[in-house]
């Protein structure tokens, strides 16, 4: 190969990686099949003279990936090509020369990967909220369980009295099927303060623990989620980068925006149409947003007086929760970015 730039697309999978290469001027000018391992794809791109740019999709192996081929090549981008769509057939070939065009056009949209420093608060992270999730999943299966049979269970007390819950169950189907649900919930229940426990004390040796606590309603397990979820402040340049992240961006549409004025083409008027907030965001981050936003909204406090003036200028209260979710994440962006202790007098400034 000659020493230019070189545009690489990876289709990974388990077993292998389809590697496309273009140059800059887009004629493919190489494609092979590696075994996705360490070894053979350290030495195929330290083989490779000139300098190398590399594209691969978001995935399992997508970390793991841009870590490792991030000290061998220039750059490493890892995309999100969720939404788009697929015209014609689809191969790994089609798709590794897709990425490596899309790349030497500057049309892929990255996705964050260069937080490796907090990489054990972020598994911890992962491993608590599992926990939680498959928590609240078996809950919900031994209810579902008793009132597929006309057996009420207001509260959490089906989750208590096991025997005396087990004895109502009239079939031994549904008795086995019940004790196993509570084997399970149980063995759930013992992991979930160890892992709870764990990500706290590693969320502790963080610079930004203190700090981020000062924000009303983000105690430690918040703060500790949201230090694993947005990993650092200054991925995100304004506020409304941070929304967008957090699934708490507008969306609008509009056509036709300008008209002629004699020759000189002008704006017109009308305002664009919304519809609704963004569906590509980050699902964990907006819950935590808007589970503070919601504990805010019904207690006495600055934040409280914050919502009650947005109702009281006529909003809904739907979009009054969701303003008060982005004024919260512009604050911590703030405070995290500038390291000054949360201050009550910021939510005299809108979030817009």
């Amino acid at each position: 190969m000659t020493s230019s730039l070189k545009h690489v697309g990876l289709d990974v999978h388990q077993a292998t990686t389809v590697a496309a290469v273009r140059n800059d001027g887009g004629r493919v000018i190489a494609r092979t099949i590696l075994p996705t391992e360490s070894g053979p794809l350290l030495e195929y791109f330290r083989g490779m003279a000139g300098t190398i740019r590399v594209a691969l999709e978001e995935g399992t192996q997508a970390q793991w990936l841009y870590d490792l081929l991030t000290p061998v090549v220039a750059e490493v981008i890892v995309c999100d090509r969720r939404g788009e769509s697929v015209n014609g057939s689809k191969a790994d070939r089609a798709d590794a020369e897709q990425l490596s065009d899309l790349l030497r056009r500057g049309a892929l949209r990255p996705v964050y990967h260069a937080g490796s420093h907090r990489a054990t608060i972020r598994e911890l992270a992962r491993c608590y909220q599992s926990l939680v999730d498959d928590s609240t999943r078996v809950m919900l299966r031994l209810k579902a369980l008793f009132r597929a049979r006309g057996i009420k269970t207001p509260g959490r007390t089906v989750y208590r009295s096991q025997q005396a819950w087990l004895r109502r169950l009239p079939d031994a189907g549904a008795r086995f099927r019940a004790e196993t649900l509570y084997a399970e919930l149980d063995l759930l229940q013992r992991l979930r303060p160890q892992a709870k426990a764990a990500l706290l004390r590693e969320a502790r040796r963080d610079p930004a623990w203190d700090l981020l606590q000062t924000v009303p309603y983000f105690g430690p397990v918040r703060v500790a989620l949201i230090l694993a979820t947005m990993q650092t402040p200054w991925r995100f340049r304004t506020k409304r980068q941070l929304w967008a992240y957090a699934g708490l961006a507008v969306v609008t549409r509009t056509s036709a925006e300008y008209q002629l004025a004699g020759a000189r083409p002008v704006r017109r008027p009308r305002r664009p149409m919304t519809r609704g907030l963004n569906r590509n965001h980050n699902p964990a981050l907006k819950n935590l947003l808007k589970g503070a936003a919601t504990a805010a909204a019904t207690r006495a406090g600055p934040l409280q007086a914050f919502y009650q003036d947005m109702l009281q200028r006529g909003m809904r209260p739907e979009l009054a929760r969701v303003t008060l979710a982005r004024k919260l994440a512009a604050v911590i962006l703030h405070l995290w970015k500038t390291g000054d202790p949360y201050d009550a007098r910021l939510l005299t400034v809108p979030a817009s």
